[in-house]
């Protein structure tokens, strides 16, 4: 293993939650890896000096002072929910906002000047030009084939 996926393992290996595989592989790297070793022995200082600290005492009124502190809490009434947040009437009245310039927002011109009648009228003259073309008329006409009936040994 290199030393970054073991500094991971440091930690738990220093304070006694490390697995078994896990201990005897940060012990098999901390033989080769002098940096690693000497990582271990700066976490075990820091622990024997948590270790060494004293723990501190509360007073023996701090529970009763907690307790006053969360009773003197406002509470909250039943319709609190339905008063909004400036965050969520921000974001409704953007939204409102948006609809709205939205849809009073004129109709994109189609390319072309947007007369569409106009635009009509030149397909129109076009499908007229070909209606009339001479060379369409003088095609052969399309032949139909029709498909046989099924015969009673196919249904």
């Amino acid at each position: 293993m290199n030393c970054k996926e073991m500094e991971a393992k440091l930690v738990s290996y220093t304070d006694g939650r490390a697995t078994e595989a896990e201990r005897t592989a940060v012990e098999r790297h901390i033989e080769s890896c002098a940096a690693c070793r000497a990582r271990v022995a700066e976490f075990r200082s820091v622990w024997s000096v948590l270790n060494d600290a004293p723990v501190p005492q509360s007073s023996p009124s701090f529970d009763a002072r907690l307790r006053q502190r969360i009773a003197a809490e406002p509470r909250r009434s039943l319709f609190g929910w339905l008063v909004p947040s400036p965050r969520l009437a921000l974001a409704t009245v953007t939204l409102m906002l948006l609809s709205i310039w939205v849809a009073t927002k004129p109709p994109e011109v189609p390319p072309g000047g947007g007369d569409v009648a106009k635009q009509v009228e030149e397909d129109l003259q076009d499908y007229d030009m070909l209606a009339d073309f001479d060379a369409i008329s003088a095609l052969p006409a399309a032949t139909v084939v029709e498909k046989p009936a099924p015969s009673k040994d196919q249904m």
